[in-house]
């Protein structure tokens, strides 16, 4: 069993980053801190200026917990119950995926078309499926304050915790929510579509990082047995739901670009943009009908 945790801010700092380095944790220094700080209340500034600062049991008792779980792999921003995402803080629970910072990409795409329609038409109507957290929706909402989005998912426990994050940013009285499997309770039309899907084949999904693998949702990450079946859906049934200018954004798995093209173009839509994230990797591909 690890020896007590130190008392004192700045030996406890020591001591958490020692045991995650032990554990194997890919960046024990930074996963220490938010730890630390989190639990303890405190930040970056105080542990460098009052490294004596004396910490309370509940505290150490709290840190001390969060670092077992993070120990045995469990992922940090889950331990802590929120991941920023487009500079927003958004709640996370079990039923939801954690925002990544890959999906700013879809976000950076879509948000001229954002601006521009709501600058020519009042309002922008942004659909977002399987919305989990809410990243999406809510990002776009926070970056144009006439734009209005309507968040589906599947879970009920998912779109709980999306309207939670929009009440909790000021943005609950343009967000709403639909419990449906994609479009199927879905009306009235939007300016934009915008989907970061299932995309893991379903035999991928055990060779997955151990992290995302046992902590995010499968229903979150398998997208059928060729991991194209949502995109598939999306372009069947999305145009009954779109304005005459309008765009569908999606995020894709690196090795899916052509695939997911050729699923749109067959359904009647055009590539408008193909967006790398800061990887290099494909990441966003953004179609418009005809």
């Amino acid at each position: 069993m690890a020896d007590p945790l130190p008392e004192a801010l700045g030996p406890l700092l020591r001591e958490a980053r020692a045991r995650l380095a032990m554990a194997g944790v890919d960046d024990p220094a930074l996963d220490a801190r938010l730890i630390v700080e989190h639990f303890s209340g405190t930040t970056r500034t105080q542990a460098i200026a009052d490294p004596e600062r004396s910490m309370d049991g509940n505290a150490i008792a709290a840190i001390e917990a969060a670092l077992r779980r993070r120990a045995g792999g469990e992922p940090v921003h889950r331990i802590l119950g929120y991941r920023e995402f487009y500079g927003l803080r958004l709640s996370l629970s079990p039923e939801t995926l954690e925002p990544r910072p890959d999906t700013e990409t879809l976000v950076e795409a879509v948000l001229p078309f954002v601006e521009a329609t709501a600058a020519r038409e009042g309002t922008c109507r942004i659909l977002d499926l399987g919305t989990g957290t809410g990243a999406i929706a809510l990002a776009l909402l926070s970056a144009v304050p006439a734009a209005t989005a309507t968040g589906v998912d599947i879970s009920a426990g998912a779109l709980a915790t999306a309207a939670r994050n929009a009440g909790e940013l000021g943005l609950g009285r343009r967000f709403t929510t639909v419990q449906s499997d994609w479009f199927e309770k879905v009306s009235g039309r939007y300016h934009v579509i915008a989907a970061n899907p299932p995309y893991i084949a379903l035999r991928d999904i055990g060779n997955l990082q151990d992290e995302v693998r046992d902590f995010d949702p499968h229903l979150a990450l398998d997208g059928g047995v060729d991991g194209l079946n949502p995109y598939r859906i999306i372009a069947a049934e999305a145009a009954r739901f779109l304005e005459a200018e309008s765009r569908i954004a999606v995020e894709i798995g690196h090795t899916q670009r052509n695939e997911v093209t050729d699923i749109f173009k067959a359904a009647g839509y055009a590539l408008a943009a193909a967006l790398r994230d800061l990887g290099g990797n494909d990441r966003v591909l953004v179609f418009q009908w005809g």
